[in-house]
């Protein structure tokens, strides 16, 4: 699906700062990026609260506000609207619960790919605190070891990974977040 005339002069309307733009803009997405923080908290076992919930709002709205609306002004129109903030959404939500249940902090990507059709796994955010990965990486073996050690520590792409394992691509993001549930539940026994 593209663009969608509706929310093309919505975007186009929030990038010129015209009067009631943004809040128009919150008012549309608003239940979809409610939906993307409650599946993701979901997805993780993480317990919701509804100030978490809306701290999260919070912060994925600020995040697209971030540096005049920088996230939007890369978004391309390959996909809808709804698709590409379902992305920036669950990466913004992810790296703000693995703060919170690992202590440590996350390096944000530097862009937000834009899925093409079906929706892929997006890189996931990289663990900054090489101790937190070595230690991830003690709990592991077999391919869920190298898939960390070569995301996290080597800075590979998931298609480098893919390339160097002969483990699809698609399933790179999958095996990463197994071998954090298995830290959570690990490190939470």
């Amino acid at each position: 699906m593209v663009l969608s005339e509706i929310d093309r002069h919505l975007l186009e309307r929030c990038l010129e700062r015209k009067p009631r733009a943004w809040e128009d803009f919150v008012d549309r997405f608003l239940g979809l990026v409610i939906h993307v923080i409650n599946h993701t908290a979901r997805s993780r076992s993480f317990r919701m609260t509804p100030e978490l919930r809306d701290d999260l709002c919070s912060e994925v709205f600020l995040a697209l506000l971030k540096d005049d609306f920088a996230v939007l002004r890369r978004f391309r129109g390959q996909c809808s609207l709804a698709s590409y903030l379902c992305v920036v959404a669950r990466r913004v939500v992810v790296k703000a619960i693995l703060q919170r249940i690992t202590g440590s902090t996350v390096q944000e990507t530097t862009a937000v790919p834009a899925p093409k059709g079906l929706m892929t796994w997006p890189e996931e955010e990289r663990i900054s605190n090489r101790e937190e990965a070595e230690k991830l990486l003690g709990l592991l073996e077999g391919n869920e070891a190298t898939v960390v050690r070569m995301f996290h520590l080597e800075g590979r792409s998931y298609q480098e990974i893919s390339e160097a394992t002969g483990i699809p691509a698609n399933s790179i993001g999958p095996i990463l977040s197994r071998a954090r549930t298995k830290l959570r539940r690990m490190t939470t026994a």
